[in-house]
């Protein structure tokens, strides 16, 4: 019998594991392969490579002769390229010969080019945006004309220095950056916007402003006006996430142009998609009762996400439009309610992987945040040096985790049973529910023993449970971009003091952004945006 061993496995760069072998290092890599697949539950193809010690770099491994105790090994996911159908389809004989049109994949055009033409069939349109606003923003091409304009006008620049009067490309210039911006938010904010400009003026110098204190305040002003001019032309388009502010919408009370504008906040990419192509509220209708029956069989993940991911745009409409009752929509849309759902419904609407984000910023901060917690005075100080004591007990990854949250909430001032609160075996659950807005519920009894003892309750309903503390704060994260229409206002309130709690290290703003509540909803709070970039 081989002797035990462990590896060091590299699953991603902020998720590192150990690999424990009692019965020694497999045979072949297609075992060593399979073992790691099957103990970190790893989804797709991936490759084994190990730490050459001559190279000090990553190879594949083709030999487990190569790898031997306590060694590192690192996962490197395979993803294949997308399939392209090519589609071989005869010209109508109606077509006009000697004419030149472009094809298009939903075009009814032909060309008389050939007789025979080559269609791509493209993938299914996506109706929602796959990324959140660049660091750097990408200038589109303009049309060629306009090329040829800011080619020469950036000879001259450089040349002689002359500005380039930007009169007649203006039009063709804010409209191609309309669209761009566009494609990550529909409502972008003045700092953005001067992002947009600095990076115009760039890319092309010949457009800075003579006078101006930056060079491009001035383009920062016309694409404010030209993205409320771009909006009003895609609402009346019906375009759902401009459409939902119009004044026929609105209630008879709120019928003002700046009354309760419903846009997108704190990272939010996908606010309210429009349907998929081919789907009505009727067909997403019937695939919602089709998920009621989904929920109660077995083994049945991968169908219950696909038609979750089909029905993101109905249920995104129901939150904004309606803001059900948190026991109505649960009611409606059981599957939601589901830790791995509520996860893929966060990344849906933020495009971020909720779990792995907040755990790898938590853990980064940990060290750095326990020696700032303990500069605390006074009650606050003996409070946190109470909570640090639990860790002398438990050492385990998810109490460090647990203290460093609840010691956060401490040094900010806040009070713990704002967000947590405890209850012992036997007592009546639906007493203690009462009442309770929003709450993270933890077992007393069995926190000692069993780490899986906290409850997400979300206005006296048990949403998720069998958690352990760490997990339910990010997973109450979750639900408040889920269900966030029903709790701007409780949020905010909540929220009126930790906005001020900023501190310095190392000459940086350093904001702890753990808290959950003062997380999302402080309008103030300098960080916020950032948590999970």
């Amino acid at each position: 019998m081989s002797q035990p061993a462990k590896l060091r496995i590299i699953l991603q760069d902020h998720d590192i594991r150990r690999l424990e072998l009692p019965s020694g290092i497999p045979d072949t890599v297609e075992e060593l392969h399979s073992l790691v697949q099957q103990t970190f539950q790893i989804e797709g193809n991936f490759t084994l490579h190990f730490k050459d010690a001559d190279f000090g770099d990553y190879f594949s491994l083709t030999s487990v002769c190569d790898v031997k105790d306590k060694d590192t090994l690192k996962v490197v996911h395979v993803f294949e390229p997308p399939m392209v159908t090519l589609t071989l389809t005869n010209l109508d004989s109606s077509c006009p010969s000697g004419t030149e049109s472009a094809i298009y994949p939903h075009s009814d055009s032909c060309s008389s080019g050939s007789q025979d033409t080559l269609i791509l069939s493209s993938p299914e349109h996506m109706t929602h945006r796959s990324q959140r606003w660049p660091v750097e923003f990408p200038i589109p091409r303009f049309t060629y004309n306009t090329e040829l304009v800011l080619a020469s006008g950036n000879e001259a620049f450089k040349k002689d220095g002359i500005l380039l009067s930007p009169t007649a490309i203006l039009p063709d210039v804010l409209e191609k950056l309309a669209e761009t911006i566009f494609q990550y938010v529909a409502y972008p904010t003045s700092a953005q916007l001067s992002h947009v400009a600095e990076a115009l003026i760039q890319k092309h110098p010949c457009l800075r402003e003579p006078g101006s204190f930056n060079g491009f305040y001035g383009w920062q002003q016309r694409l404010k006006y030209k993205m409320a001019n771009y909006r009003c032309k895609l609402r009346t388009l019906g375009c759902p996430e401009l459409e939902v502010n119009s004044l026929k919408k609105k209630r008879a009370q709120e019928k003002a142009a700046a009354k309760n504008v419903k846009k997108p906040r704190k990272a939010e990419v996908n606010y309210l998609p429009p349907h998929p192509q081919g789907e009505t509220e009727e067909s997403l209708e019937q695939v919602r009762l089709d998920l009621l029956s989904e929920v109660k069989k077995r083994n049945n993940s991968n169908i219950i996400s696909e038609k979750m991911a089909r029905t993101f745009s109905i249920r995104r409409q129901e939150v904004v439009n309606l803001a059900p009752p948190v026991d109505a929509f649960k009611e409606r849309w059981p599957a939601l309610f589901d830790s791995i759902q509520i996860c893929e419904e966060f990344k849906r609407i933020t495009t971020i992987n909720l779990e792995s984000s907040f755990m790898a910023k938590l853990d980064q901060y940990c060290p750095k945040l326990m020696e700032l917690v303990s500069s605390r005075g006074g009650a606050a100080k003996m409070k946190i040096n109470q909570i640090k004591g639990t860790t002398l007990e438990d050492h385990t990854i998810e109490r460090r985790r647990e203290v460093a949250i609840r010691c956060m909430v401490v040094y900010l001032g806040e009070k713990e049973e704002d967000l947590f609160k405890e209850y012992v075996d036997g007592e009546d659950m639906s007493k203690a529910l009462a009442g309770e807005v929003m709450k993270i519920m933890v077992n007393k009894a069995a926190r000692t023993s069993d780490p899986a003892s906290a409850t997400i309750v979300i206005e006296a309903t048990e949403v998720l449970r069998g958690l352990d503390l760490p997990r339910a704060c990010a997973l109450l994260m979750g639900l408040i971009y889920v269900l966030k229409e029903h709790f701007v206002t409780l949020l905010r309130l909540l929220c009126v003091r930790a906005h001020l709690q900023a501190c310095w290290t190392q000459n940086k703003l350093f904001c702890v952004n753990i808290y959950p509540v003062s997380l999302l909803w402080c309008d103030k709070m300098p960080c916020t945006y950032h948590f999970c970039s």
